[in-house]
């Protein structure tokens, strides 16, 4: 094995560590969005999952309602499991729409309102992401903003 064997062998490897989420990104990640969620005056819990879309982590902030709490989990299920944002199954979901009634499928876990997101890296998702506390449009802007700094959050890391 010449040099640049290993070098790819190695670059293989950084890659597919860097495609998998990891406590420590999760971690990060909530509190880039707690912090934005602060600046705009919401209390709220975000869930981060993995690519089999179970939690890795939940952090409530203080005075979040206790209903975000399992709002953000499903949140993050529905974006991993369907591979899209939830901003954009509410579309699908509609009345008239593709997957309308998709709601009432896996034991009620799949949410059709704004506030989560896929977490992508390399084209690849490795988790998603569930915020829920504030409005749909508030939800939706943070969990945008998770998904919008993790390729950030992973090269600090």
């Amino acid at each position: 094995m010449d040099s640049r064997d290993i070098a790819s062998v190695v670059s293989k490897v950084v890659a597919s560590l860097s495609s998998k989420m990891t406590l420590d990104i999760a971690k990060a990640l909530s509190l880039c969005v707690e912090k934005k969620a602060q600046e705009m005056g919401v209390n709220a819990v975000i869930c981060v999952a993995d690519s089999g879309a179970r939690p890795i982590l939940v952090h409530s902030m203080d005075n979040a309602y206790i209903a975000s709490f399992d709002i953000a989990v499903k949140k993050a299920y529905t974006v991993v499991s369907l591979k899209m944002p939830t901003s954009k199954l509410k579309t699908l979901a509609a009345p008239g729409g593709s997957l309308y009634g998709i709601q009432f499928t896996n034991d009620g876990q799949i949410v059709i309102f704004g506030g989560g997101d896929p977490l992508i890296i390399n084209g690849e998702i490795i988790g998603g992401i569930g915020v829920s506390g504030g409005t749909e449009e508030q939800d939706t802007a943070l969990s945008l903003y998770g998904a919008s700094v993790l390729e950030e959050i992973i090269k600090r890391i």
